[in-house]
């Protein structure tokens, strides 16, 4: 499946770095024709380590509606001056010439994103579909539906576009394991950077590799970890590796009931086993699974009960 990434511009066009003899240029006169989101950040300013990456992915995933100019204060303390920067990181749009928002200090990505929003809408609203977005979309609906395969085929074009998106890198593993190519996803994921391994998108992608690796074995031994769990309904390992097995599979309901039977049972067996497990089970589903909600509630309820 071939998408049509060619109306997405690339980074190199979206985001560049600046200077107080460039401003006028890089910033008010480009302005007048797309919104431009000015970064006013330093090397040793800590927070805009932070900062700074959150607000070029966010530009990115914009898909060419605003652009990101970037000011090193050390290198133009003049232009500071003159926008009376007194602390950083300080972030400005600026549309038509002039500045029409801005904000001080390191926010989460989704804030930032709000930023954006804020700034199109004065604009006059974003230019068209992104593409970005609509390819991102395209791969969630296809995933959603079973189909793995082709959602990784659109989210290894999406990182060929950028090899940064988070989103995309997490959601290609994921399509592989949900494929059964577990030994690739794994390789994949451990050729990524540290800061996308550690990433909240990656977390349930961990999980659900660490629950796929236990699968094949599982599957083969399923039947008869059911007939033992049956056998002896008080032998709480039986049913922690009957648990196990079928989350391993992908049966996760009844894992995470059986899981339930033990907690409830046995907070603290076996070093809270169980609690450990669903806590791996819910992680792999990601946090707005219905099933994993209602198994954190419940989950919930038996510890404060």
């Amino acid at each position: 499946m071939e998408l049509n990434l060619s109306a997405a511009p690339g980074a190199e066009t979206l985001i560049k770095d600046s200077s107080t003899a460039q401003f006028a240029v890089d910033v008010i006169d480009a302005s007048m024709q797309t919104p431009i989101i000015v970064d006013f950040w330093a090397p040793w300013c800590g927070p805009c380590k932070t900062l700074g990456p959150a607000i070029e992915r966010v530009v990115k995933n914009a898909g060419g509606a605003v652009k990101l100019v970037k000011i090193d204060i050390d290198q133009s303390p003049e232009i500071a001056q003159q926008m009376r920067i007194q602390s950083i990181p300080a972030v400005y749009a600026f549309h038509q010439g002039r500045p029409v928002d801005g904000f001080v200090g390191a926010l989460p990505e989704s804030q930032i994103k709000s930023f954006v929003d804020r700034v199109l809408a004065a604009a006059g609203g974003a230019a068209g579909e992104n593409p970005i977005e609509a390819a991102h979309a395209q791969a969630a609906e296809l995933a959603e539906a079973g189909d793995h395969a082709a959602a990784a085929d659109i989210f290894r074009q999406l990182i060929d576009h950028d090899p940064t998106d988070v989103k995309a890198l997490a959601g290609f593993a994921t399509a592989l394991i949900k494929i059964g190519q577990t030994d690739d996803a794994q390789a994949f994921i451990e050729q990524l950077p540290d800061e996308v391994t550690k990433s909240q998108e990656m977390v349930s992608v961990l999980a659900a590799l660490e629950l796929a690796a236990q699968g094949d074995q599982a599957r083969n031994e399923l039947a008869a970890l059911q007939a033992r769990a049956d056998a002896e309904p008080d032998n709480l390992h039986a049913l922690y590796d009957l648990a196990v097995a079928q989350s391993a599979t992908g049966d996760n309901e009844p894992a995470i009931e059986n899981l339930l039977t033990i907690f409830k049972k046995d907070r603290n067996w076996n070093e809270e086993a169980a609690r450990l497990q669903l806590l791996k089970i819910f992680e792999a589903l990601g946090f707005s699974d219905p099933l994993a909600q209602d198994g954190r509630r419940r989950m919930s309820s038996i510890m404060f009960s």
